[in-house]
């Protein structure tokens, strides 16, 4: 590319979000059914720092609003 494109304005750079992937209801099923079968087979371990009763849901905002936690939050029922 030459520096007169770019100066221009014609040079964009992009980078894809979870939305690029996500995009419909179909692309979140199909990611998530990938993403946990991988998980059930080993391929990537989801460290769970902490946990709160899902009772104690306002308390774990407070905790994450706060970065009082680390790595993952589950809330359990």
């Amino acid at each position: 590319m030459t520096r007169g494109a770019a100066a221009k304005g014609s040079l964009y750079l992009t980078r894809p979000t979870l939305m690029t992937y996500t995009a419909s209801r179909t692309d979140l099923l199909a990611s998530a059914a990938a993403l946990f079968e991988v998980i059930e087979k080993g391929a990537v371990k989801v460290a769970v720092h902490q946990r709160f009763a899902l009772q104690d849901a306002a308390e774990a905002h407070r905790a994450l609003e706060a970065r009082r936690t680390v790595g993952s939050t589950v809330l359990v029922p």
